[in-house]
C-alpha cells in the first residue's frame, strides 16, 4: 500500500489544490485497475481527516480499493461561479479525470464510489447524484441535510452554521435553493423524471447525532419517491467512533 499526497493544479478552483491518495501495492488480477472510493472530509476538517481519525488505510488495503481523499475547504462541496470555485465539478469531473490519469484506476462507472461524513455527506450526495455517470454507489455518514437550516438562517446567529451570510456565500441567492442542483431532493426528482440509473445510496446516522432527524427526513422522502436505499440507525452520535465504524460497513456494502 502506498499512501501518496499530490498537489496539482485545478482549473475548477483556479489554484492549487490538495489530497491524499491511497494505493494499494498490487492487485489479486494482475494488471487489474484498482475499483476507485472518492472519500470527502467534514466541515472544518482538511484532506488528512480521515487518515487520522480512522482505520481507512487498513481497511482499503484489505479490500484492494483505492482511496482518494481530496481536501473541501468549508465548500460543502458544491459550485461558487462568483468566485470561479466549482467544487462540484471539481469533484464530479477533474479530480476524476487526474486520478485516473496518475493512478491505475478502473473508469468503469460500476467501479467508481464517492462518500463522505458530516459536509462530505451531502457532498457525496449532492455529487454523487449530479454526476450519476462517474458514480455507481453513494455513500452518506451523518449527512448533513441542512437546506432546511440555511433557509430559516438569521444574519446576526452566533454560530456560522447559522448565519444567512454564510449560507449565501455557499448556496447562493437562498430564495433559489429548493430546486436546484445543491437540492438532494430535486436531484432525485430529477434523475426519476428522466429514468435514468440512480446511483445505489447508503445512509448511517448515530441516534444521538444532531443531524440524525434531517437525516430520518431524507430517508422518509427516498421511501416516499420509491428509491432502492439502505438506511441504518445505531447508538452514537457525530464521532470518529461512529465514522471509523460505519466507513468498514460502507466498504463491506460496496461491490469489491
Amino acid at each position: 500500500m502506498a499512501i501518496v499526497e499530490v498537489n496539482f493544479h485545478s482549473t475548477c478552483l483556479n489554484r492549487m489544490v490538495t489530497y491524499k491518495a491511497i494505493i494499494p501495492t498490487e492487485h489479486p488480477i494482475k494488471n487489474q485497475p484498482f475499483k476507485t472510493l472518492y472519500l470527502l472530509h467534514g466541515f472544518t476538517d482538511n484532506h488528512t481527516q480521515w487518515l487520522m481519525g480512522s482505520r481507512i488505510a487498513l481497511l482499503a488495503e484489505q479490500a484492494r480499493l483505492a482511496v482518494i481523499m481530496p481536501a473541501g475547504e468549508n465548500s460543502f462541496y458544491v459550485d461558487d461561479e462568483r468566485r470561479g470555485h466549482l467544487y462540484g465539478e471539481f469533484i464530479g469531473r477533474e479530480l476524476v479525470e487526474q486520478t485516473r490519469e496518475m493512478f491505475h484506476l478502473s473508469t468503469k462507472r460500476e467501479d467508481t464510489f464517492i462518500a463522505g461524513l458530516s459536509m462530505g455527506g451531502y457532498g457525496a450526495v449532492r455529487n454523487g447524484l449530479k454526476y450519476h455517470e462517474t458514480f455507481s454507489h453513494i455513500a452518506g455518514l451523518s449527512s448533513a441535510f441542512i437546506l432546511d437550516r440555511a433557509l430559516n438562517s438569521t444574519p446576526h446567529a452566533e454560530s456560522l452554521l447559522e448565519r444567512r451570510s454564510y449560507f449565501e456565500s455557499i448556496f447562493g441567492n437562498l430564495d433559489e435553493l429548493i430546486g436546484s442542483d445543491k437540492d438532494y431532493k430535486a436531484l432525485i426528482q430529477k434523475l426519476k423524471n428522466e429514468a435514468v440509473d440512480i446511483p445505489q445510496l447508503y445512509l448511517a446516522c448515530g441516534t444521538e447525532d444532531f443531524l440524525i432527524e434531517q437525516n430520518r427526513d431524507y430517508r422518509d422522502f427516498l421511501k416516499q419517491e420509491a428509491i432502492e436505499f439502505t438506511y441504518v440507525e445505531s447508538p452514537g452520535i457525530h464521532d470518529w467512533k461512529f465514522w471509523d465504524t460505519y466507513i468498514e460497513k460502507v466498504i463491506e456494502w460496496l461491490p469489491l
